[in-house]
């Protein structure tokens, strides 16, 4: 849609940069070789051709290249960038009276003022960052120096996936005040749960209203909820876009799928994984602690029984087949924790006395 604009501004751009071209040529090119007229309209024809080619994509890197200096930026606070706008003008100030000294070089001359300029204007800038504490303790007087942490810490802003909007939990969370920063949703990601809300299949269908409304419920309640406009192409993969977004706006991925953790994670991208997260907070069950399960259904063994925790927790019950169906006290005899989850081994706390005496128990 923008693609019409930004060919008509590279054809603008592109058409007066061929004419001033031309007009440089002209202290180069012997007056005999040149058109006059012709010359300059074929600087602008060219120039313009060259314009509409390229403006969209230069104005894409351009975009790009924003976004990546405001990600940059976005982790200062208001005091850091007064100090570091004040370091690059003092360095740029320090590059004029160098430049203006050696401007008579031979060779070098006419361009020491650039060289200076850069090279002052950066040093200038992070001398400032680095020594913002000095700088502020010099400038401002006792008693009115900003209350900084050390070390100081910026927060994450955290990238929700279409798994973790769908799952639920992520609104709880939110709303407890344990995920802290900018929640932000990208559009590619808004664009997948309108997909798949809008799927003939009645559980796909039902899966995508329901991140809609979680999403929904979040813009509402949460001031800190947005909308990011990333402009992902066609048919590129939004998990792929998704890891993009996060390394450019050094932001961390909030999901539930654990092949995108992994992913993120290979490429240095922080990963807040809401399954490992409920995994931790499982109140811990030791050896000899008395449960009380409801046996559910049939162990892969002979005669053990299987129940569920309230947090999906499987308790296997040694000997429990005959309790199918009810809600029986337990002892634990020991817990497994595997990549998948955790399981709990117990067994049935009336057999406790009369196992002491059971042959197989010796």
């Amino acid at each position: 849609m923008r693609d019409p604009f930004l060919r008509v501004g590279g054809v603008l751009v592109g058409g007066l940069a061929g004419y001033q071209a031309v007009i440089l040529a002209y202290a180069w090119v012997p007056a005999a070789l040149s058109l006059g007229f012709l010359d300059e309209a074929a600087g602008v024809v060219l120039g313009g051709l060259i314009g509409f080619l390229l403006g969209p994509r230069v104005a894409r890197v351009f975009v790009s290249s924003m976004e990546w200096v405001l990600g940059g930026l976005s982790h200062l606070s208001l005091h850091d960038l007064l100090l570091a706008a004040l370091g690059l003008t003092s360095g740029l100030v320090l590059a004029l009276f160098v430049g203006y000294l050696l401007e008579g070089l031979p060779l070098i001359g006419p361009y020491i003022r650039l060289v200076a300029g850069i090279v002052f204007g950066y040093l200038g800038l992070h001398v400032a960052l680095r020594r913002r504490d000095e700088i502020a303790g010099a400038l401002l007087p006792q008693g009115h120096q900003p209350t900084r942490l050390h070390p100081a810490s910026a927060v994450t802003p955290k990238l929700l996936d279409t798994s973790v909007i769908i799952d639920g939990r992520i609104a709880e969370i939110c709303m407890s005040g344990f995920l802290e920063g900018p929640i932000v949703v990208p559009r590619s990601v808004l664009t997948e749960l309108q997909r798949i809300a809008d799927s003939p299949d009645a559980l796909r269908r039902n899966r995508g209203r329901r991140g809609l409304d979680i999403l929904n419920r979040l813009r509402r309640d949460l001031a800190t909820v947005q909308i990011l406009d990333d402009d992902a192409p066609m048919g590129q993969d939004v998990d792929a876009r998704l890891v993009a977004l996060a390394r450019l706006h050094s932001a961390a991925i909030v999901t539930t799928d654990f092949n995108l953790g992994k992913v993120a994670e290979l490429e240095g991208v922080p990963v807040l994984n809401v399954n490992q997260m409920a995994q931790a907070l499982r109140p811990p069950v030791l050896p000899g602690e008395e449960l009380s399960v409801h046996v559910v259904r049939d162990g892969k063994e002979a005669g053990q029984g299987v129940a569920y925790m309230e947090d999906g927790t499987m308790v296997v019950v040694e000997g429990g087949r005959r309790y199918i169906g009810e809600t029986s006290g337990v002892i634990v005899t020991s817990v497994l924790q595997t990549s998948a989850g955790r399981m709990i081994f117990a067994r049935p706390k009336l057999n406790e006395a009369a196992g002491r005496s059971d042959p197989e128990r010796g």
